[in-house]
């Protein structure tokens, strides 16, 4: 996009679902909630949000359930978790050595319920947004998405809700041949065919007028449908990176990402200064 043509979203917010189970997962999951996985040193949470830093947002609001007080003392504690520092045990004074990271963010912590659905934690949650649209996600997937035209389309399209759709990762690996011999193997590669909920969103205020908080409404079955039946849910297709992370397999795929350089979804974050943390 032109530079002319990004739009200002520093008082834009971003809402996460941060509340789930992580069943699937439950190597990592057993003793803190999904979005605090580790991919390249750093919670895949915090790579979600520097997603959307790129493009200038910095309110974020975290829907909490499952072990929600890690999140809550991880951003308690952000400066002393990602600088190092020492104690003087006399007077338990914390001495930063060298410069502290500092992310000119404001965070909301909002309880969601431990058992709430992804449509009733955005319900619950509405009273914390202070706009009128907001960008919204879950907390388990990365894309290398731009947000900044992700936004342009949705306001463009007049709906009061957009969906981001992308072509799923294949369920094999896949064999690369030419000339009668194998040259290489991808990991899950991208399909070119098909697309499916890649779980980045822009949404109106307005477009949850009609529903009643219930914790058991479901976004993606009980929302969703409804909006597009009323012809006020766009899309936007996102051709590039994008990655979920449902399994430990896939979780070893993107900390390999991380390990070989920069990742698909920081590229554009790294090229405006920011910085992974790689212990």
């Amino acid at each position: 996009m032109s530079d002319q043509n990004v739009p200002d979203l520093r008082d834009k917010e971003a809402l996460i679902l941060c509340g789930g189970l992580g069943t699937r997962l439950r190597e990592e999951t057993e003793f803190k909630p999904k979005p605090m996985v580790e991919i390249g040193g750093r919670p895949i949470l915090w790579h979600i949000m520097k997603i959307y830093a790129a493009f200038g947002v910095r309110k974020f609001v975290l829907c909490l359930g499952y072990r929600g007080e890690v999140i809550r003392e991880y951003f308690r504690n952000y400066a002393l978790n990602n600088s190092s520092f020492k104690v003087e045990l006399s007077s338990n004074r914390i001495v930063a050595l060298g410069k502290t990271p500092v992310e000119d963010w404001e965070v909301s912590l909002v309880e969601t319920g431990a058992e709430t659905m992804t449509g009733g934690r955005i319900l619950r949650a509405l009273e914390h947004i202070e706009g009128d649209n907001f960008f919204a996600t879950y907390g388990d997937g990365v894309a290398d998405i731009d947000v900044g035209a992700l936004y342009s389309s949705h306001v463009s399209s007049g709906a009061k809700s957009t969906l981001t759709v992308v072509h799923p990762s294949s369920r094999f690996g896949e064999v690369q041949e030419a000339d009668g011999l194998v040259t290489g193997f991808a990991e899950k590669p991208q399909t070119t065919e098909g697309w499916i909920n890649g779980g980045f969103f822009v949404f109106e205020k307005a477009a949850f007028a009609g529903f009643e908080a219930r914790d058991q409404f479901v976004l993606e079955a009980d929302i969703l449908p409804v909006l597009a039946r009323s012809k006020d849910l766009g899309v936007y297709k996102h051709k590039g990176f994008w990655q979920c992370m449902d399994t430990f397999r896939e979780t070893q795929i993107l900390n390999k990402l991380c390990a070989d350089g920069i990742p698909p979804w920081l590229k554009m974050g790294h090229t405006n200064g920011m910085k992974m943390h790689k212990d």
